[in-house]
């Protein structure tokens, strides 16, 4: 059997050989180098089973090498190595592909755990980078239809009713409820009453300059701007039978709504710079987390588009209106999380539980989402504690929290606890040791329990 190949990639000469000579003794077929840029070249010599990376790199830093990897080698795993202060970079490594991170000081027992971990997990499912990403970014909706929520089931009821038909349907919502994921849904109860090879298109209106929106919706012919070298068909077309996904439709200019209009009356588009209109097939669905009947009454939307759109309306309900179905969603996106970075979590605990029920979730799903995969990456298996939550779930007690709750004393407790031990220890790693806990999980304490320290 092929050892296992791995690169350690680090500028400072002495982790780089302490970590080389370990991984070696260990059995590992081991490559250093000191920059990122020698070793995505060493990357494209060979392939390497895992890569030990420093997030902190001169030049091509160690995000800058997870990214090219994940092109270049997305069977390859990445372990990104980051010093105490930078947690919060972890997290945006782990939303772009890594697959976990060492903490320094590093601990080579902890090396040797992480990597045999991974390469078991890379054996039984070789997951690639792009596919993470699109689980990601394109989940298939199922965390809007978990629960009892009768308003939830209701707009998942009238979603299936209409998707068969062609109407434009008009989805209302804050800001994270799943908008998008609801479009979809209906995107793929249409394919399945009436299979076709038609596409799910998603435009944001707020996200594209007014000048290049048009463009990208109706499509445009060589020539007809600086810049356009080629003809482009737009979404309309390009969707063919499928759906093309308005997104933040409020933020639409009114020349553009105009344009609209009369795409959606006709079904037809003129692309920029064309003499003749073209017909599309696609059905619209449009998304906005404004209230458009306000909005049209204000002369701040067209008032005939907005009757147009809203043939049918659907409002997605926010998270706080459906608080017994967050304890399923909870499990939904943590099985999603864990699955994703191999972390073995089995649930939140009664504490954490108790502060992601009474939050207010200004972001809805999105944000609680956000907040599952955070507590996934910083937390110790087997249970999410509230410290693994963000800090303005763990660190407010909220309407719901007594403020001398048993929760806020044994936080007290343990906070005081832990300083008597760093008084008496000088060393961090065997106050930790002490304490029957990781380093990693004492740094993190350390700083979410507020714990005065007066050691380095």
């Amino acid at each position: 059997m092929t050892l296992p190949a791995i690169l350690v990639v680090d500028d400072e000469p002495v982790i780089r050989d302490t970590l080389a000579e370990f991984l070696t003794q260990e059995g590992y077929e081991v490559r250093t180098c000191g920059s990122g840029e020698e070793a995505l070249k060493l990357a494209g010599e060979r392939f390497f089973d895992l890569v030990l990376c420093d997030i902190n790199l001169p030049g091509l830093d160690g995000l800058d090498v997870l990214e090219q990897l994940g092109r270049t080698s997305p069977e390859t795993f990445v372990i990104l190595i980051t010093a105490y202060a930078t947690v919060d970079t972890a997290i945006e490594a782990f939303q772009k592909g890594a697959h976990d991170y060492l903490m320094k000081p590093i601990l080579l027992r902890e090396v040797h755990g992480k990597i045999q971990r991974l390469m078991k997990q890379r054996e039984m499912h070789r997951e690639n980078q792009w596919l993470r990403r699109e689980l990601n970014r394109a989940a298939d909706g199922a965390e809007m239809v978990i629960g009892q929520n009768q308003a939830m089931r209701q707009v998942m009821d009238f979603a299936k009713r209409v998707a068969p038909s062609p109407s434009t349907v008009l989805i209302l919502g804050e800001s994270g409820t799943g908008k998008e994921l609801l479009a979809r849904a209906i995107h793929r109860f249409a394919q399945a009453a009436k299979p076709s090879d038609g596409r799910f298109v998603a435009v944001n209106c707020a996200a594209i300059p007014g000048e290049l929106l048009e463009s990208q919706l109706f499509g445009h012919k060589r020539g007809a701007f600086t810049g356009a070298d080629r003809d482009s068909v737009g979404v309309f077309i390009h969707a063919g039978a499928g759906t093309v996904f308005l997104d933040e439709i409020g933020e639409l200019p009114l020349a553009t709504q105009a344009k609209l209009l009369r795409a959606l009356e006709q079904k037809e588009v003129q692309p920029v710079g064309a003499n003749e209109p073209v017909k599309f097939l696609a059905r619209i669905l449009a998304a906005t987390n404004k209230d458009l009947a306000k909005e049209a009454a204000e002369g701040k939307f067209r008032a005939d588009l907005f009757y147009r759109l809203n043939v049918v309306g659907l409002t997605v309900p926010p998270l706080r209106e459906r608080r017994e179905d967050i304890p399923k969603l909870v499990e939904f996106l943590l099985a999603k999380h864990c699955q994703q970075s191999g972390r073995p979590f089995a649930g939140l605990s009664h504490e954490a539980m108790q502060r992601v029920l009474n939050f207010q979730w200004a972001g809805n799903i999105r944000e609680l989402d956000n907040a599952i995969q955070r507590a996934v990456i910083l937390g110790e298996p087997p249970l999410i504690e509230v410290t693994d939550l963000p800090q303005t779930l763990w660190a407010s007690t909220g309407a719901n929290h007594d403020p001398d709750s048993l929760e806020d004393a044994v936080r007290s407790a343990e906070k005081n606890h832990i300083e008597r031990v760093l008084r008496q220890t000088p060393d961090k790693r065997e106050a930790a040791k002490r304490l029957g806990i990781g380093l990693s999980s004492l740094y993190r304490k350390i700083e979410l329990c507020g714990v005065v320290s007066q050691v380095d």
